[in-house]
């Protein structure tokens, strides 16, 4: 069997690793197909190595455009891809437009398409990721969820056919590189003279969150004025778009560092007394490392974070600041994002799926 995984950022990368030591264990073919819509190295080709992938099999370049020129274009190159390889299924990954472009592309080619972390719903229409997902679910032939809540949510789109509850991938790789890095002290340490437990981790990458001056400049106060240093790791399009409105993004608390490769990523969440993000996956992976996180926007797909106790919403400055230095939640040995093993569940489910057509 050959499958071709088509990914594009951050995130997708972090759920590939998993994927592609199971396929190579299972002894399936895995072609990786990195369309470039992350271009930053630090946000894309160093992750393959941070993550033992390896280098992808196909890079196509696309780089950075509107959403309607960048899925576009990754539409137009995948054709010839996947015309060149084959594959007997298509793997796709989150919500983003290499997702949207390569689901659109296989379905119109008559491949097979499996869609990892379905079933996950913000319900706001503002967003494109909502866009994106939804969209690829109701492509899809096969939907891999994460949780029950997003196999819920499949159900009530009319979808439960397709569907098949695995687990969480991220699970898989987080839980690989804690391991890792448990005995390494986070580069930020020295690198910032901070003291472990004596900083909070930031990101902040959302459209809604950045492109609007009044809101960035908001969410810069809120963490500005914390009681602990905020290291911000700053994205490119943030850094520009901060510079575009004239934001200083260093200053009171607040300090302005390049993005972190993944196992320095955890280490430094490890270390921190918190974290104050907007990304999807950071929540999560606070959430598995029980590290306290608030997140910076109305809503999120992963509610049990919020449920739990471990992940509160905040968006004003003074909403920001309360719910950061809250007190610690209560432990909990809940368990909704699996065990460590979705990737093997993901591999065997296709292989499954493969042999009964």
């Amino acid at each position: 069997m050959k499958i071709v995984s088509v990914v594009g950022a951050r995130p997708q990368f972090v759920k590939l690793a998993p994927i592609h030591k199971a396929a190579t264990a299972a002894g399936v073919e895995h072609v990786i197909v990195h369309t470039g819509q992350h271009y930053d190295p630090m946000l894309s080709d160093v992750f393959f190595e941070d993550l033992g992938i390896g280098d992808p099999d196909v890079h196509l370049g696309i780089g950075s455009g509107s959403h309607g020129v960048q899925t576009g274009a990754i539409l137009a190159a995948l054709d010839k891809v996947f015309d060149e390889h084959r594959p007997d299924w298509v793997l796709v990954y989150g919500d983003t437009n290499s997702t949207l472009a390569a689901v659109l592309s296989a379905v119109k080619m008559h491949i097979p398409v499996a869609h990892l972390e379905a079933g996950l719903r913000s319900f706001n229409r503002r967003m494109p990721e909502e866009h994106n997902r939804v969209m690829t679910d109701h492509a899809a032939d096969l939907l891999l969820a994460p949780t029950q809540v997003a196999v819920n949510h499949l159900a009530h789109e009319g979808l439960e056919e397709r569907t098949v509850l695995v687990g969480d991938v991220m699970t898989d790789v987080l839980f690989e590189i804690r391991d890792q890095v448990a005995a390494t002290p986070s580069r930020l340490l020295e690198d910032l003279g901070l003291t472990a437990g004596g900083y909070y981790l930031s990101t902040i990458h959302r459209a809604e969150n950045t492109d609007d001056p009044a809101r960035l400049t908001e969410i810069v106060a809120g963490l500005a004025e914390l009681d602990k240093p905020v290291v911000l790791l700053a994205h490119p399009r943030v850094v520009a778009k901060a510079s575009t409105h004239g934001i200083e993004l260093t200053k009171g608390s607040l300090i302005a560092h390049a993005p972190l490769a993944y196992p320095d990523l955890i280490a430094a969440v490890l270390a921190s007394a918190g974290v104050v993000t907007d990304s999807g996956g950071l929540q999560k992976e606070a959430f598995l490392l029980r590290v306290p996180c608030t997140t910076v926007r109305t809503e999120t797909e992963w509610v049990e974070t919020v449920e739990l106790g471990w992940n509160r919403l905040a968006n004003s400055a003074v909403e920001i600041q309360a719910a950061v230095t809250r007190p610690r939640p209560a432990e909990t040995q809940v368990a909704p994002y699996g065990d460590g093993n979705a990737a093997t569940r993901v591999v065997d489910t296709l292989l499954h799926e493969f042999a009964a057509d």
